[in-house]
């Protein structure tokens, strides 16, 4: 995954709107392809930024109104999720450890940040997406797991696939499943993984020993964290679907409407998924140009997997599954 070449700038700077895209994937997921050539000021203003309002929160308007305070701080959790990704793609430094301790301190209190970008790169890997095994970032079953699992599993993972259900206990399943299956990694000896949780617990210690100091309660921290994880799952609700080309699989919702450009903005343009996808070498605030001067090309590569705006995703699947848990096109691995 690296970043677009100084001529693949140009070529997109002058390509026509409805051009077909240049195929410039990297097929290899280290982080390192991504490096920027130069310092992207702009992204670590944001990161500044976000501290900025998250410990305003915290500290100040939570001596005002929790309700107010509550809200804020998960928002900046949703921020900072958003900017610990364009970390991992390489951003916004050359140097991978600056850019690893700018967001070193887990506000949502979950996710080990080392944990996401392993995850997460091994996500990039677009032959797998949606692979009950080999995608770390699929909400499918294989068909036979399902069939096996009990009644009240199967309803809990069907309320799962509603986006209600997504928002509502979609961070609880998450996290159990991701810390059962890091369980087993650190069973089996897997000392990174131990490592990153290790530092993970440091940072949730920094955080909440600063929370503690403020005027907002752990118990209010904790539902601003929460609700930050629920207003994720917006965005990875619908990032993928079952689709027998490989990038047919991957979504584009149009920030459009009164929420749309606010969702936008704090999942820095991710919305725009297959572009991420096709180029995840690219920074954030340059997402919206390349879509907007290859949008036909990026629906047509994509299948047609369009949704106009955010309003439309509650619309049509605030309380219906969009998916089945089961696999549709799950094919065994031949023996």
């Amino acid at each position: 995954m690296r970043d677009l070449t100084e001529e693949e700038r140009r070529a997109f700077a002058t390509a026509a709107a409805d051009a077909p895209l240049p195929d410039i994937r990297c097929a290899d997921i280290d982080a390192r392809c991504a490096l920027p050539e130069r310092c992207e000021w702009g992204t670590f203003g944001l990161i500044v930024v976000c501290y900025l309002i998250w410990g305003a929160a915290v500290f100040g308007l939570a001596q005002v109104s929790l309700l107010l305070a509550i809200p804020v701080a998960g928002l900046m959790v949703v921020l900072h999720s958003s900017l610990s990704h364009e970390v991992l793609h390489g951003h916004p430094f050359s140097r991978r450890s600056v850019n690893e301790a700018l967001v070193f301190l887990p506000l949502n209190l979950c996710v080990p940040y080392g944990r996401f970008r392993d995850t997460h790169l091994q996500h990039h890997q677009d032959e797998n997406l949606t692979d009950p095994y080999d995608d770390p970032e699929s909400n499918f079953q294989d068909p036979q797991v399902w069939a096996r699992l009990p009644a009240w599993h199967q309803r809990l993972l069907r309320l799962n696939n509603t986006l209600l259900g997504r928002m509502v206990v979609g961070p609880l399943i998450g996290q159990f499943s991701f810390m059962q299956a890091d369980w087993t990694l650190i069973r089996q000896g897997q000392t990174a993984v131990l490592r990153d949780w290790t530092l993970h617990a440091v940072g949730a210690v920094v955080v909440l020993g600063l929370v503690s100091l403020s005027a907002m309660p752990i118990w209010a921290y904790g539902a601003a964290a929460y609700l930050g994880l629920s207003v994720l799952k917006i965005r990875t609700y619908l990032e993928h679907r079952a689709h027998p080309e490989t990038d047919g699989r991957t979504a584009i919702v149009e920030s459009r409407g009164l929420i749309g450009p606010i969702l936008g903005f704090l999942f820095l343009h991710n919305n725009l998924h297959v572009v991420h996808h096709l180029y995840p070498g690219v920074p954030w605030h340059q997402l919206p140009a390349l879509y907007d001067r290859h949008r036909r090309a990026f629906q047509s590569r994509n299948d047609g997997y369009v949704l106009k705006s955010y309003a439309s995703v509650f619309r049509q699947y605030f309380l219906k599954a969009k998916d089945p848990v089961p696999h549709p096109l799950w094919k065994p691995p031949a023996e």
